[in-house]
């Protein structure tokens, strides 16, 4: 009896080991089909999921560009502006300022890593007719858009720009230039202080300068022009305030070599792996009539004033110095950059440029002489530049090496200022336009 029962007992013990295993196989092989499902449903999801992570980032990082490109209330100065009345000139300057560009028929499209170009001029119409000229012979100038910044209102200037065909082309016009301001400011204002007058003794209105000296409207203007100008361009125009690539500016007694565009696209390509210390890149030396080395490098210097391309996150940090760009005693912006502007930046600045000069200054008259009731200053420019064939087409090779000029003279760090520039509501004006393309109110107004 007990072998029996022992022999049920294995024979049972056996069947429930057998039916056991097949229950664990069929089991184990389920389970790895479920993981093999898994894994694959897994990849998909997790290619679903990168895709996803990726149009997030992708959408941020739209988002992070589109407040650092456009308006932001943050970086305004003056929060609530201060702003001279306008009269019906400057109002209607204003509404010009948002008129599409000209030309858009003759050239539909812009080239895609084009480089817009930034004209800014004066009252110097035979200068304009010849920096013009000049243009109309530029390789690729056709692929971009060229925006004339005038520092008020002048007709013959206006008709020569009309007449442009060889590119796309907008004109902006200052809406605040005291050339706009007969008897306001910030033109010259009744009971206003001249010359050296005794505010005390004269009862007069005014902050004279270090020297002594009142506000003259017709000087004070280069510095407010020039700072409208990058404000308008980089923050508030509707075909520029969501550019992050190189603008470069040009002015009405600079000769543009036919090479330059092509040059300046180079340069500006260059830099950021050539010169991590240069901040733009330069059509010509910052010594104004240097031709420059004719050499095979390319050279980093400190930056000039003719021919000088830079991109938003340099304009970003110039903007962030408003307050020191609005308070320096001195007429002149780039005397202001050099000596307190730059220096700022906690860094030497340089500026990329080749070893042979793509743009030149010309002509006697300056804009120190101004305006004679109105007449413009005359000059034949006869002095322009010979253009030779090296000149006519791109010659800045990659793979040279940079040469840089690390101690230069020049208008350095602790330069007072040549004056000219001390009257509070010029420094207010200074800040509104730093501030005025950021304040969402101002903003849409000046734009319908």
């Amino acid at each position: 009896m007990v072998a029996r029962s022992r022999s049920r007992s294995i024979n049972f013990s056996w069947k429930r080991l057998v039916t056991l295993s097949c229950l664990f196989g069929f089991g184990l092989l389920g389970l790895l089909m479920l993981l093999l499902t898994s894994k694959g449903f897994s990849q998909v999801a997790l290619r679903d999921s990168r895709k996803r992570d990726t149009i997030f980032i992708a959408t941020l990082e739209e988002e992070e560009e589109e407040k650092f490109n456009y308006q932001h209330e943050s970086l305004a100065f003056n929060k609530e502006l201060t702003l001279p009345p306008q009269n019906s000139l400057s109002r209607e300057l204003q509404k010009r300022n948002s008129l599409p560009p000209l030309n858009i028929d003759l050239h539909p499209k812009l080239a895609k890593n084009h480089i817009k170009v930034v004209l800014y001029v004066h009252n110097r119409p035979r200068y304009l007719q010849l920096v013009v000229d000049s243009l109309s012979k530029v390789e690729g100038i056709d692929e971009t858009l060229l925006i004339v910044s005038h520092d008020g209102y002048f007709e013959e200037m206006n008709k020569i720009v009309e007449g442009i065909r060889f590119c796309q082309v907008k004109q902006i016009f200052a809406p605040f230039s005291p050339h706009l301001f007969a008897d306001s400011f910030p033109g010259v204002s009744p009971g206003d202080c001249q010359g050296k007058d005794d505010t005390l003794i004269k009862k007069c209105k005014g902050n004279a300068d270090q020297y002594g000296n009142h506000r003259s409207s017709k000087i004070v203007s280069l510095k407010h022009h020039w700072w409208w100008m990058l404000n308008w361009i980089w923050d508030g125009m509707e075909e520029t305030k969501r550019h992050t690539g190189h603008i470069l500016f040009i002015e009405e007694d600079h000769f543009i070599f036919p090479n330059a565009y092509r040059n300046i696209q180079i340069l500006s390509a260059l830099k950021q792996h050539k010169c991590v210390e240069c901040y733009a890149a330069n059509l010509a030396p910052s010594v104004v009539n240097y031709k420059g080395e004719e050499s095979e490098n390319l050279i980093a210097e400190k930056m000039g004033n003719i021919g000088y391309a830079f991109n938003r996150t340099v304009w970003r940090k110039i903007h962030s110095k408003a307050r020191e760009f609005c308070a320096f005693d001195d007429y002149n912006w780039d005397i202001t950059m050099w000596a307190v502007v730059y220096p700022s930046f906690g860094t030497p600045v340089y500026t990329l440029r080749g070893p042979r000069r793509n743009a030149a200054h010309f002509g006697k008259c300056g804009l120190h002489q101004g305006t004679n009731k109105g007449i413009p200053c005359f000059d034949n420019g006869r002095a322009t530049p010979a253009i030779e064939e090296i000149d006519k087409v791109p010659n800045i090779k990659p793979e040279w090496e940079v040469y840089m000029y690390e101690h230069q003279g020049g208008y350095q760090v602790g330069f007072k200022g040549w004056g000219g520039w001390a009257d509070e509501r010029d420094h207010r004006l200074c800040l509104d336009f730093a501030s005025m393309y950021h304040i969402a109110a101002f903003s849409h107004n000046s734009t319908n």
